[in-house]
């Protein structure tokens, strides 16, 4: 994958981050500040261990798999892809949201960033190193979080869904690209 490519995985992949700190952001009254730092630590902090996990994982298994590599990047890519598009029109939205104790905090960051393990798998069978991907991811992830959360506070009213299908319409992209023209 080039840098573009990395960078735009990052972005589709900190939009459930984002997502999540603009929906705080909403709710949140009391220490802003240190609220939407304390998720954006923790949502890029995981995001950059994810993919790694990820990768380390995919590598145990990559001899059997390397015949399979632009088929398995597809289908993940398209998965995540549709699925982000599925959220985001689903109905199903959480409505308690004021939990950011340690605990809610790493449930978070898990949850924002399970995708982001499969992105390290794919980082694997595409042939790319890791650490500066998922460097990039934690980042970017960070930044979207810190945005999504002070959006959220600033706009009260920002259409959330429109950012997971962007999401979800670069990971698609990503995944025909890799079956495709590798």
């Amino acid at each position: 994958m080039s840098l573009t490519e990395v960078i735009l995985l990052a972005i589709a992949l900190s939009i459930d981050a984002c997502v999540v700190s603009f929906t705080y952001g909403l709710v949140i009254e009391t220490q802003k500040r240190l609220n939407s730092l304390l998720l954006a630590i923790f949502t890029g902090s995981f995001q950059f261990l994810m993919p790694i996990l990820g990768f380390y994982f995919t590598n145990i298994f990559y001899s059997y798999l390397q015949s399979y590599t632009n088929i398995i990047v597809f289908l993940i890519f398209g998965y995540l892809g549709i699925r982000f598009i599925k959220e985001a029109f689903s109905k199903e939205k959480t409505k308690k949201l004021k939990c950011l104790s340690l605990v809610c905090l790493f449930m978070i960051a898990i949850a924002t960033s399970i995708d982001a393990f499969s992105a390290g798998i794919s980082l694997m069978l595409c042939g790319n190193s890791i650490f500066s991907p998922s460097l990039l991811i934690g980042i970017i992830t960070f930044f979207s979080s810190l945005f999504g959360f002070w959006g959220g506070f600033i706009l009260k009213k920002f259409p959330a869904s429109y950012l997971e299908v962007l999401g979800g319409t670069i990971l698609i992209g990503l995944g025909i690209k890799a079956l495709i023209f590798n």
